[in-house]
């Protein structure tokens, strides 16, 4: 039946690339002019976008997830699309081939300038990189260094009318032992390289603007603008400075808190000044497990300040809005939100997936029948968990509540080969089928702060017969069909499963959610096995639905 139904999805390819995507779990668009935060209720960390016309772009934080730096596309800043990935692989190739979690891409811009779009961001560990495309949905430039050195995160370009470029950007106290600073430095003009050194502007130790970071500078009526928040990134607030020349000095406010409602922060992001004459500002709320999602604020001005949210008191500091109008538009706007199930009919990998290091081919690969192949990682010899396995393929998860299915056969070539869903974070669970003698377990797999090397634990749960063996073959093939099942409410995982896709039995013990290595709890398959010469198993995806 499956091949049958890819064969009628190809045919049907153009309308089916076109259609707009509509999340079962979580919608911000109310349908009747207003819209309801996060306007992505997906971790989306440190995001920044920009303006075209009456168009919208959005990229976020990726770290060492591959593809990473997720482009984003929308016409009201409501209904988000994934168009593509800027980068496919992290130098140094030798390092990023192994998870770094944490490390990589931080803190990225994007930027439009003379008919091309540009995305930088800080290494923490390499230096400043940039990208650039004159198509955001198509292939960017391979990513090029432009300050090389330790510590420089955040950063943010700005093209002056007379054409010069302008950098700024904050520490990494981890890196350079310094923080709660912003500087500005003098770029080439095309933006490749740096022609200045940095100029402190802002200075925020030993002040309620400590750990000041996330900056990003914009040009208005003849000044010059920094936002950036301050105070934490949990606890934190937005802070706008405005200068008649670019190093200052600059005077400051704080222009959006938390005040009185639950939208904590609220942390770095963008201001935008729309096509049709409005201002508005997106930034990011630290969910925990659920990682950094994204909330869009009215943005009004007052006295040439940039008052966020709704400012009820008069003090130029506005507290964050739950519903509100949308942003105006030339005409209606579909709605449409980031891709989540995934039904893997097409020959290429639905954008919202991620692995967890630079790609190799032996993680997997779509096939033409229909299936997501994801082989066995082969693990070290004294390997514990699965925190440093690369193919884990994964996305972010798409609300606080929701459930997500996966039918899936697995193959095993030998004993001791696993493969099932996951629940990725500092902390993981997984619920998974092995491979023993002739049979299968069906396993869950617990490892508490995995991140400090701790040993997982193992849970046998069931016995279960496979459900085909291969006949023929060098080293015939064993295969279970299962149908996988993860439910999902208040950071609390529960795991299901079914031989027949319709009646589900709850197993194992209810897993406490914990956040990743600056991103949130990620969730997909995982397919491993002992070190050998034996030839890898696999899982074929047939499907992964998240639905309420």
């Amino acid at each position: 039946m499956k091949k049958k139904l890819f064969i009628a999805a190809l045919l049907a390819l153009p309308i089916a690339v076109s259609a707009q995507y509509r999340s079962q779990v979580w919608c911000p668009d109310n349908g009747n002019g207003t819209y309801t935060n996060p306007v992505i209720n997906a971790d989306y960390s440190d995001p920044d976008a920009c303006a075209v016309g009456e168009d919208y772009y959005l990229t976020a934080s990726s770290f060492n997830c591959i593809p990473g730096l997720p482009v984003l596309h929308s016409k009201d800043m409501v209904n988000w699309k994934i168009i593509g990935h800027a980068v496919k692989e992290l130098e140094p190739k030798d390092v990023f081939s192994k998870p770094q979690h944490g490390n990589g891409i931080w803190a990225p811009s994007i930027r439009y300038h003379n008919g091309e779009f540009y995305i930088y961001w800080g290494d923490p560990d390499y230096g400043v990189f940039m990208v650039k495309t004159k198509d955001p949905a198509g292939e960017w430039s391979k990513p090029l260094c432009v300050i090389p050195g330790k510590g420089i995160i955040d950063t943010t370009p700005l093209w002056d009318e007379d054409g010069r470029c302008y950098l700024v950007n904050a520490y990494a106290n981890s890196r350079s032992r310094f923080a709660s600073i912003i500087v500005v430095r003098e770029m080439s003009a095309d933006g490749t390289k740096a022609i200045g050194n940095p100029v402190i502007i802002y200075d925020g130790n030993g002040k309620e603007s400590r750990t000041c970071e996330g900056p990003k500078i914009y040009k208005r009526d003849g000044w010059y603008w920094v936002m950036f928040p301050a105070g934490g990134v949990p606890t934190g607030f937005q802070v706008a400075m405005r200068s008649k020349n670019i190093y200052g000095p600059y005077e400051s406010k704080v222009v959006l808190a938390q005040g009185k409602t639950n939208i904590n922060g609220p942390h770095q992001g963008a201001w935008i000044h729309t096509k049709f004459g409005e201002d508005w500002f997106l930034h990011f709320q630290d969910k925990e497990a659920y990682g950094r999602v994204v909330h869009l604020q009215p943005v009004e001005w007052k006295d040439n300040w940039p008052v966020m949210g709704i400012d009820k008191d008069g003090d130029y500091c506005g507290d964050p809005v739950t519903t509100f109008r949308k942003p105006k538009t030339a005409g209606k706007v579909a709605i449409e939100n980031p891709a989540e199930s995934d039904e893997f009919n097409e020959p290429k990998l639905g954008l919202q997936w991620q692995w967890h290091a630079n790609y190799d081919q032996t993680y997997g690969m779509p096939t033409a029948f229909g299936t997501m192949r994801i082989y066995t990682h082969k693990l070290s010899d004294n390997a514990q968990s699965l925190w440093k396995v690369p193919n884990l393929l994964l996305q972010k998860t798409p609300a606080d509540k929701f459930t997500a299915t996966a039918k899936l056969r697995f193959t095993s070539k030998d004993e001791n080969q696993s493969g099932g869903i996951i629940m990725q974070g500092l902390d993981y669970s997984a619920l998974v089928v092995k491979r023993v003698g002739g049979e299968f377990q069906l396993q869950q797999l617990i490892c508490k702060n995995a991140d400090k090397g701790k040993a997982q634990q193992t849970e046998v749960l069931a016995t279960l017969k496979p459900t085909e063996v291969d006949k023929i073959d060098y080293q015939p093939g064993t295969h279970i069909d299962i149908y996988m099942r993860m439910m999902v409410n208040n950071s609390q995982c529960q795991f299901a499963y079914s031989l027949d896709g319709k009646k589900f039995t709850k197993v194992g013990k209810v897993f406490k959610m914990r956040e990743g290595k600056w991103i949130g709890a990620k969730i997909g398959f995982a397919a491993f096995e002992p070190a050998g010469k034996t030839n890898r198993g696999w899982i074929d995806a047939d499907w992964f639905r998240v639905t309420k």
